[in-house]
Parts: structure tokens; sequence; C-alpha cells
């Protein structure tokens, strides 16, 4: 348990407010506002380059990084394994977006990414890739009904995140504070990457 106050987070670290959030059954149907040029294609075992370059071109700005530092055979390992589907937006040929659900946990699927490059930001891809999320995730064919679908985000995503998250129908049930190295100090992000967010070194 963290004390009240402030609490020093080391040079070369990062701390984030996670939130966790959750949906128990379906929201209400939600007007699809549709995407000329775009669709949705599930990539059956991803090759790891083509996945790390989608991931990087989405995250890099909000530090994502985990996906980037894992060992390839262990992130092959999640990529590949028949509970988990990876889902590419795409535009004019390339991926543009990212959705990835595991569905690992019996009853429970984990939006686990979700976003977009600035290719396909705006004029509601971001509404219309959740809608097909939801759909997806309360009715994977041949599989039985999950219980609960959850997500979590942090103050280091994008501002509008946590109620964009809200807004499609999930409901906060958990925060928590993480601490973690900071990717660009460790050299898996460039430094410059993310100037919204100093850099401290150590």
């Amino acid at each position: 348990m963290l004390p009240d106050g402030y609490s020093d987070v080391p040079a070369g670290k990062l701390a984030a407010v996670v939130t966790c959030l959750e949906m128990r059954a379906p929201p209400p149907e939600r007007a699809d506002p549709g995407q000329a040029g775009i669709t949705l294609e599930r990539i059956v075992r991803p090759e790891i380059a083509w996945y790390r370059d989608l991931y990087g071109r989405i995250g890099a700005e909000w530090l994502w990084a985990s996906r980037l530092a894992m060992a390839e055979a262990d992130l092959a390992e999640i990529l590949h394994h028949p509970d988990v589907e990876v889902h590419a937006v795409m535009k004019d040929g390339r991926g543009e977006g990212l959705l990835e659900l595991d569905f690992r946990e019996a009853g429970v699927c984990e939006l686990a990414f979700f976003g977009l490059t600035p290719a396909t930001i705006g004029n509601g891809t971001g509404r219309w890739l959740m809608n097909r999320a939801i759909a997806r995730a309360w009715s994977r064919d041949g599989h039985p009904p999950i219980r609960r679908f959850w997500v979590h985000t942090c103050t280091l995503d994008a501002p509008q995140a946590l109620s964009f998250y809200i807004r499609s129908g999930f409901a906060p049930v958990k925060r928590q504070v993480e601490v973690f190295d900071d990717p660009r100090v460790t050299g898996i992000l460039p430094e410059t990457v993310a100037p919204q967010v100093p850099i401290l070194r150590p």
C-alpha cells in the first residue's frame, strides 16, 4: 500500500496510474460510423517483425514498450496461441490499427491492445474498431460466451483513452500504480519519442 502524499520515483524510471475497467454483459449496440477504405483483418500467427512494427507505430508516442522488450520466442508464444486473436485495421494494404483479444483465461476476454496509427485516427475509426472488438469478444465462434471483458489504460496513454473506454461501456473497477524502466533510457525506444514525458536520467 502506498502511503498518502508524494513518493519519489527513481531517475530512469516512469510511474503511471493504471485504471482497470470491465464490462459484465454486452452494452447496447451503438450506431456504426462506417469507414470507407478501411477493413479489419484477422492476422493468424502474425510475423513478429510485422507485429512489432505496427505496435511501435501505434504506441511509441505513448511509451508502449512491453512487447518490444520481450524475447521473440516469448512474444510468439503469446501471439500464436490459439486463444489469442490479432486483428489489423488495414488501409491501402498496410496495417494501421491493432486489436488484440486474449481469451486464454476461461470465461474472460482481455482487450490486450487497442490502438490506431495517426493515419487512421479521427473520423470515428476508434469507435468503429471498438464496435467490432465488443462484438467479437462477446460472440466468439465455437466457444462458450464470456462472463467478463476487461481492459486497462494508464496516465501515459492518450488523454482521451479512459473516457473513450467508459463511453464504450466499460466501468472502472481498480486503480494501481506501476513503476517501470523508462524504455528510452534502456534503449528500447528512441529518446525522441513521447516528448511530453521528460526523461530523468539515472
